[in-house]
């Protein structure tokens, strides 16, 4: 009988044991798995980003205002992957857009209020390609070729087809007409990089300059001027192709003879082509004088 109650009583007190040690070992505060793991499977922290990545980022926002985190890390990664092995997610453009809005705004207004540099004409040619739909949703095709020094529009023609050989015809039109540049900028566009383009450049001894893929602003310039030639455009509809050619013909008289240019100091691009200075006692505008063809339109 003792027997038997002492080993009931032992096991009554291993009983209290127990339960005394699960209550303790609910109120101690539990390790973190992750604190028995080994270094190597710890979270890795990347290092910031050099200065030029942000700087960067805020030039192509400044260039691009409308374009998205997505695109513009697009850009980046196209231009410095192969030259630096940089690349950028597109959380980073947008952590670093939120935080420097106003470097941003500078760099805008900065680009907007920049002077180009003095050039002189038949330097560089800019040339690219635009479409302009009538009423009935028919695209027409034009070729727009514009000299950096002066900004004149030395070519805008509508085009039936858009090959090699009627590109160079139409620029070898207008080398006839004002002269040889000593270089040709252009897009990577198919037509433009096409062997017999570049053959035709070599045969005319021009040289071809391509800006680097998705960076329009490095023809900024014939850009500019399709913008202004689409939003003339858009003033009235057009019904067909001859109207279409009309209102290139009228649109580019109004460009090269009518209107002033900030970065010419008030003067129009005709002005500039033929050296006139307006303000200069004395002078005479554009209008008043033949211009090398500049008055005429491009047939």
């Amino acid at each position: 009988m003792r027997v038997w109650l002492g080993q009931l009583f032992a096991c009554w007190v291993r009983f209290l044991q127990g339960l005394r040690q699960m209550f303790q070992s609910r109120g101690r505060p539990r390790r973190r798995a992750h604190h028995h793991l080994s270094s190597a499977s710890r979270r890795v922290v990347a290092p910031p980003k050099p200065t030029w990545v942000r700087d960067e980022v805020i030039r192509l926002k400044a260039l691009m205002p409308e374009a998205g985190c997505r695109t513009i890390a697009h850009h980046f990664n196209r231009r410095w992957v192969a030259k630096r092995q940089m690349t950028v997610s597109k959380t980073y453009v947008a952590d670093t857009c939120r935080k420097h809005q106003y470097l941003i705004y500078e760099a805008r207004r900065k680009m907007k209020h920049r002077v180009p540099r003095p050039m002189p004409r038949n330097h560089i040619w800019g040339c690219d390609l635009f479409t302009k739909t009538d009423q009935q949703g028919h695209p027409h095709l034009a070729l727009a070729i514009v000299d950096h020094g002066s900004r004149a529009c030395l070519r805008l023609q509508s085009l039936t087809n858009k090959s090699s050989m009627r590109l160079l015809q139409e620029l070898a039109q207008a080398v006839t007409r004002y002269g040889r540049p000593q270089f040709v900028r252009t897009d990577n566009e198919a037509v433009f990089v096409s062997r017999w383009f570049r053959l035709g450049l070599w045969l005319l001894g021009i040289g071809h300059q391509r800006i680097e893929p998705g960076c329009p602003w490095q023809n900024g310039r014939v850009e500019r001027f399709i913008g202004t030639v689409k939003r003339e455009l858009a003033k009235a509809p057009l019904a067909s192709g001859k109207e279409f050619d009309t209102a290139l013909r009228n649109v580019r008289i109004w460009y090269n003879h009518d209107r002033p240019h900030d970065h010419l100091q008030g003067r129009t691009p005709a002005e500039v082509w033929a050296g006139i200075d307006v303000f200069a006692p004395h002078s005479r505008s554009g209008r008043d004088q033949p211009i090398e063809g500049i008055l005429q339109p491009s047939g």
